[in-house]
């Protein structure tokens, strides 16, 4: 049986509060909105795929609580100087992880 050729195409996390949540990806991570409903998802379109944010009770199927979102970035000490070093949890030599508003991971990966 043949396996399916799978790719990242995006990913979506749910979040209690959607207008805090879209804050931190638009103005910390400086990502551009491409489609929005107000009160219920914000997403972020890119050559990679897509980030959704939606507001947690408007799926129609259980999800879970914590995710993970890789990002590459062209310098690593740049964006985090940008992004703010106290917003940092833990730092490696090529990886940075710090957290949105509701604890999910923000994964920063030097290109």
């Amino acid at each position: 049986m043949a396996k399916p050729a799978a790719r990242f195409v995006g990913v979506e996390l749910y979040f209690e509060n959607l207008d805090r949540a879209r804050e931190f990806y638009v103005e910390t991570l400086g990502l551009a909105v491409t489609d929005e409903e107000s009160g219920h998802h914000a997403k972020f379109g890119g050559e990679a795929g897509f980030v959704c944010l939606e507001k947690k009770g408007s799926e129609n199927y259980p999800s879970k609580d914590k995710a993970v979102l890789f990002f590459e970035v062209p310098d690593l000490e740049l964006a985090i100087d940008a992004i703010g070093r106290e917003k940092i949890v833990k730092r490696e030599a090529t990886w940075a992880v710090l957290h949105d508003p509701e604890g999910h991971n923000v994964l920063l990966l030097q290109r």
